[in-house]
Parts: C-alpha cells; structure tokens; sequence
C-alpha cells in the first residue's frame, strides 16, 4: 500500500522481506530462528544478486553458487530446503530488479529487505506473547542438531546426489548468464521458474519432471493473464494482499507444493507495481527457458539411471555360463 501511495518501488522490498520472514512459524521451536535467518540471508542474497547483475561473469558465478547451495541444503530436509529457496528467490529478485533502476545499490536493497523482515520478527516475538511463550525458545544443542542433518543427509545415495547437484549449479549459472547476456528488464521470470522446477528426485523420473514444469508453466501464465488482464497497479494491490494472507493461513506442508505456492505469492508482490504488462510475451518465454533448463537436470538423471541399469544388465548376461 506504502508503495502504491508513494510510487517508489523500495516498498516492494520491504513487503517481500516481511512475506519471506513470515514463512517461518514463529509458535514452533525453530521458528523464531528460521525467521532470522531468512531475513538476514534473504537481505545478503538480494543484495548479492543487485550487485552481480552488470556483470556477466558475477552472474553466472553467483547463481551457479546458488543452485550449489540449494543442491546442498535439499539433502538436510525439507526445512533446510525451504531456507535455500527463500535464498535463492532472493537472488532472483535482485538481479531482475537492477535493470529497472528502481535502487541505487544493493545496500539499499539489503536495508529495506530486513527491515521489512525485522517488522514481521517484532510481530512475531508480540505473538508469541500473546500465547503466554517465551520471547525466544529453549534451543537444542549444536552437535545434537548438527548429528541429525548428518544422519539426515547420509540417506541420500552420494552419487546420484553430486550429479544433482552439478546440475543444479550449471542450469541456475546458465539461467544468470542468460538473464544478464539478453538484458530482460524482468529476468527474474527465467530464473525463479529455474528455481521452482528444480527439486529434488535423485531416481530421475522424467513424468513427475515433466508434470512440474507443466504446472510451473501454467502458474506463470495464470499470472500473465491477471497481469494483462489489469493493468492497474491498484486493481494488482488489491489482489495481492488477500492472497499473501491465504498463502500463509493455509501454507502447505509438502515441500514441491511448497515451491509453487510461494514462488506464485512472490511473483504477485514484485509484479504488483508493473505497468508494463504489453510485455507478457517476454515474460512468458523466459519461464519457458527457464522450465527447459530445470527439465536438463532431469533427464540427466535419467540417462544415468538407464546407463546404470543398462551396464548391470550386461554384467549380468556376461556372467552367464556359456
């Protein structure tokens, strides 16, 4: 609202800052720390991908370090995942968000993301007050956690998982690369679809790759046809702020679901000032890129499991007597 009145789009920060933060469940044991951590990992990824949107080499360097940390955070769970994506969404919106010269420099992006962060915390510590709570919960010792994502993390077959994630680190730095060699004003709808396809499925089964990106595609494009649709930042305002309250009222559990839900809520608050909706085309072909890109991940995958199942199955038929 503070940005609709004013004009100025740092607002929008603010308001994605808050949205991030309020992910986390501030009546759960972690919760107070998850939101800390997503506000002040979501402001340094933001700011990050402000600065290393001039450069083409910054880009591809920071977000193929992206999608390693996401690769790497998705072995420790679905909590731990959730936390890479919020950062890895930031980093998307940071590097979208510099070609429209909305910001004079990534501090200022950072600065404005965690105060919106802080506002949701204060409320979050008043809530946990009104529930009779401590201000911050009793923590469980570091190695006890640390021994757990560790255990956690060694479910996962190494192999398969390496090759995920050098997948993921070269599809989100072609996806930087791209955004920044084609100059999109709004390349975040590249990258965030990237981002939103890529989950984790170390059997490489190409229907449920498949059936993600088909559903990624027809979120952005249920998205384009509101925006189009509009074209008044008041009307997308109005629009925006019911469903921001209904994704968290009703905030699914599951982490693909998970995805979706928040990278549609997060695509609403950064369109929401647009006017420049004559450019849905643009927007709709760089979630398509972007779903290819995710989908190579995928198939990678699958070909080394036909490749494994095929080498076993000659093994198999040269131990044969003859």
């Amino acid at each position: 609202m503070l940005g609709l009145s004013s004009g100025h789009s740092g607002f929008l920060w603010a308001s994605i800052g808050a949205f991030l933060a309020a992910q986390a469940d501030p009546l759960h044991r972690f919760g107070m720390l998850r939101m800390l951590l997503l506000t002040l990992l979501g402001a340094c990824s933001a700011g990050l991908g402000f600065w290393s949107a001039p450069g083409p080499l910054e880009s591809l360097l920071v977000f193929a370090a992206g999608g390693l940390l996401l690769a790497w955070l998705q072995r420790f769970g679905r909590e731990a995942g959730k936390l890479g994506l919020g950062m890895l969404v930031c980093l998307c919106l940071g590097q979208g968000q510099q070609r429209l010269g909305s910001m004079p420099n990534p501090y200022a992006v950072a600065t404005l993301f965690t105060l919106g962060g802080l506002w949701a915390t204060l409320l979050a510590f008043s809530l946990r007050g009104l529930h009779g709570l401590r201000l911050w919960p009793y923590m469980p010792r570091l190695p006890s956690v640390l021994k757990v994502l560790r255990r956690h993390a060694l479910r996962l077959p190494q192999p398969q998982w390496r090759l995920y994630a050098l997948g993921c680190a070269l599809v989100c730095g072609l996806a930087g690369l791209l955004v920044n060699l084609s100059g999109q004003p709004r390349g975040y709808w590249l990258t965030l679809a990237v981002v939103a396809s890529l989950q984790i499925d170390l059997k490489g089964r190409l229907p449920r790759a498949l059936k993600i990106v088909l559903v990624v595609l027809l979120a952005t494009g249920l998205l384009v046809l509101l925006g189009h649709g509009l074209q008044n930042p008041a009307q997308m305002v109005a629009l925006v702020l019911p469903l921001v309250l209904l994704n968290r009222a009703f905030q699914v559990g599951r982490y693909s679901l998970y995805v979706l839900q928040m990278g549609f809520c997060i695509l609403l608050l950064a369109e929401s000032l647009a006017q420049d909706w004559q450019l849905s085309r643009e927007r709709l072909i760089g979630s398509l890129i972007g779903a290819l890109l995710a989908l190579l991940v995928a198939l990678s995958l699958h070909i080394r499991r036909r490749l494994r199942g095929w080498r076993a199955s000659r093994t198999d038929t040269d131990a044969l007597p003859r």
